[in-house]
């Protein structure tokens, strides 16, 4: 492969949503790069960055989200060659004593040859009152 189109980006958001409902590392593991970088929070510091697909996989895993206490949709906004943004939004259902929240989001991806990803970037945003 060398470049992704609307399909290709949509196929990998899918599966990234799958991989974070399932909570699985391999899954978590076959998105990425074995170099791919992951940055939370890129505005903040490096201390929200990621390297490498098992930093990546270690980090989902710490504290997972239990599969039904959330509800996601992204799709890819532009594409052009390696690159892509997506956005969406993630919704998490109210429980123990937390109101629902919902983000919106934006993430900037790159792309590998194979379609994994080598670079991922979220920027995201609390909704008041959701």
């Amino acid at each position: 492969m060398t470049a992704m189109n609307r399909s290709d980006v949509q196929t990998w958001l899918d599966r990234y949503v799958a991989a974070w409902r399932a909570n699985d590392g391999s899954e978590i593991a076959s998105l990425f790069t074995e170099d791919a970088v992951y940055g939370y929070r890129p505005w903040d510091s490096d201390e929200h960055t990621l390297r490498g697909s098992d930093a990546i996989v270690a980090s989902w895993l710490e504290e997972p989200d239990a599969p039904d206490s959330w509800e996601a949709h992204y799709e890819p906004f532009a594409v052009e060659g390696d690159r892509a943004v997506a956005v969406g939004w993630s919704r998490y259902a109210a429980r123990d004593g937390q109101p629902e929240r919902l983000y919106h989001n934006a993430y900037i991806l790159e792309f590998a040859p194979d379609g994994r990803c080598r670079a991922f970037h979220e920027f995201y945003m609390l909704q008041d009152g959701a």
